[in-house]
């Protein structure tokens, strides 16, 4: 049975409390353990780095994905299994989704942000149905469910939209949850 890949969307930042790395090597290498290939931004730097090292350091495929300009700058994984470059971001992007079976948002900044809300509008307007986790090492992502539930309260988004995506708070959890997967039918509505 193929192996299934999962796109990990995360940081490039070498500023961060040492816990954002932390947890980033253990999610590489627990995905690893479980079997899953890792697709991500293909560099060496931020959590992006320690994650691809946490799959690395188990036997897993790392698959970096890296528009030509990032790759120029020489932050390239060296050890990545497979590097594909691109012209720009938005290419990643859609290359990154074309070769993920499920997505997953460690804590970043804006990149991570817009990356993991246009794999939710995709799924939520039927483009794909695979899994979506926040990983929400130490209520990072608070704010952002609390801008979520204002969606749903002032009408913005419908309520059954809380079922494109799952929650999780620790590592365990989230790879439990991807390991049990099993897509359904999302019927979108106003």
């Amino acid at each position: 049975m193929k192996k299934k890949n999962i796109c990990v969307y995360c940081s490039s930042s070498n500023h961060l409390n040492e816990k954002f790395y932390s947890v980033a090597t253990e999610f590489g290498e627990k995905i690893a353990k479980e079997g899953f290939n890792l697709v991500y931004g293909g560099t060496i730097v931020g959590t992006m780095g320690k994650v691809a090292e946490g799959v690395l350091k188990y036997g897993g495929e790392v698959i970096g994905v890296i528009p030509e300009r990032i790759e120029q700058m020489g932050l390239k994984h060296p050890n990545a299994s497979k590097v594909i470059v691109t012209k720009d971001m938005r290419e990643r992007k859609a290359k990154m989704e074309e070769l993920s079976d499920m997505f997953v948002a460690l804590p970043g900044s804006f990149g991570t942000l817009e990356e993991i809300s246009e794999i939710i509008v995709g799924k939520q307007l039927s483009f794909h149905n695979k899994a979506i986790v926040f990983l929400n090492v130490d209520g990072f992502y608070e704010p952002l469910f609390e801008m979520f539930e204002n969606y749903y309260k002032l009408g913005f988004a419908n309520e059954m939209n809380r079922d494109l995506y799952y929650i999780s708070e620790t590592v365990d959890d989230a790879v439990r949850y991807m390991k049990s997967y099993k897509a359904k039918e999302f019927i979108f509505k106003y």
